[in-house]
């Protein structure tokens, strides 16, 4: 395949069993931390497109901004902030095609609403709503709330996909405590095996939780590892939306024609794990301040007054548009019309199993000795 100046070359994870040297493997990067860049590298994008990904880095830090203000109002259940790693989230998301489908573990909102999922059904899966557990509208799986859980999906979808000759691939987004589980090893592992259409996107945050990556594994990296399943690796600077870009776009390129890819983008969870977790319990403000000096907005705000691109940006504007996006989202979320209680039932089994009759049965007595429940359900609040 012919590779243009924007193309990532996998790294060469080969190495020598016998030895234990340190891994010399390239972390690809277009633009560095203080915003110079390699031109030879920047990706053939028209200047509006340059200027989109920096509206869509936005959306994403407004997005849990607001989002982790209203879970503290009671009004969102718990959710996973993505502060810190809106390049990897948006750079990949703009890499793929509507076509493709994606399988999420929960901080990529943005990636999610680039690939046409309503802001206001994101905000719904968060309340608990049914309906919108269905992510209807976009080619877009369930959320993987069980870590690792999406990449065996991913894999069986993308075999799916070969079977049926479609042009398009399987997108698994996971963090760094994900290559811990069995199911990570189980799914890339198939995919190698049977070529299918997949790029496995690690989002390595340096946290599986409140444990740093170096407890984790004694490996030097994640990419390495795709040495043992026989497909493509890249590692990146996942604060580096234009290299995130360029190594999602080739990547998908090799998994449609049969090589799947590890894609390993080195980034940072500068929020809680959720909105249920305390940070400041397992690593230091000075290790926070020291990733905040490489945020990846400011990187690409960077980037883009040096290119000239940023004189047509008003951010206070783009801030203003996103807001009020999010208030339309919430409003038309709020508006949503509760359902009947019984309805819990309703999606399990085509035929209710006997025990679930009778916890039917014995939740619809309980409503009929409390005719005040409904009227609780229907006037509680929204969330």
């Amino acid at each position: 395949m012919d590779e243009s100046p924007q193309s990532v070359t996998p790294v060469n994870v080969g190495v020598d069993p016998l030895t234990q040297g340190d891994l010399e493997i390239e972390t690809y990067r277009v633009v560095r931390p203080d915003g110079t860049f390699d031109p030879a590298r920047v990706p053939d994008l028209e200047d509006d497109a340059f200027r989109d990904l920096y509206r869509w880095m936005l959306l994403q830090r407004v997005y849990d901004e607001r989002a982790t203000k209203l879970q503290r109002r009671g009004r969102l259940g718990t959710i996973a902030p993505g502060h810190g790693q809106e390049a990897s989230i948006i750079g990949s998301g703009y890499a793929l095609s509507r076509d493709d489908w994606i399988f999420p573990y929960g901080r990529e909102a943005g990636a999610l609403l680039l690939h046409g999922l309503s802001m206001r059904d994101l905000l719904m899966y968060w309340r608990g709503i049914e309906d919108a557990s269905r992510m209807e509208g976009a080619n877009v799986f369930g959320m993987a709330i069980s870590i690792g859980s999406q990449v065996p999906l991913a894999t069986g979808k993308a075999w799916g996909m070969k079977l049926a000759g479609e042009e398009r691939i399987a997108f698994a987004n996971f963090g760094d405590g994900a290559t811990s589980t069995g199911a990570f090893h189980e799914g890339i592992n198939l995919a190698g095996v049977l070529g299918a259409p997949a790029v496995f996107f690690c989002q390595n945050n340096q946290y599986a939780i409140s444990l740093p990556f170096e407890k984790q594994t004694n490996a030097d990296t994640v990419v390495q590892k795709a040495l043992g399943y026989g497909v493509d690796g890249i590692r990146i600077d996942g604060n580096d939306v234009l290299a995130v870009y360029n190594a999602v776009t080739t990547a998908r390129e090799r998994a449609l024609k049969g090589t799947p890819v590890l894609v390993e983008a080195l980034t940072y969870r500068r929020a809680a794990h959720t909105t249920s977790d305390d940070p400041t319990r397992y690593r230091s403000s000075d290790e926070v301040e020291e990733w905040a000096d490489r945020d990846p907005l400011e990187r690409y705000r960077a980037f883009l007054k040096e290119t000239g691109r940023w004189d047509k940006i008003d951010e206070d504007v783009v801030r203003e548009e996103v807001e009020a996006e999010f208030d339309e989202a919430i409003e038309a979320a709020d508006a949503f019309e509760e359902r009947n209680v019984e309805e819990i039932f309703a999606y399990l089994y085509e035929e209710l199993p006997p025990e679930l009759e009778q916890q039917l049965e014995e939740l619809r007595e309980l409503l009929e000795g409390r005719p005040d429940m409904y009227e609780y359900i229907e006037q509680r609040p929204k969330g």
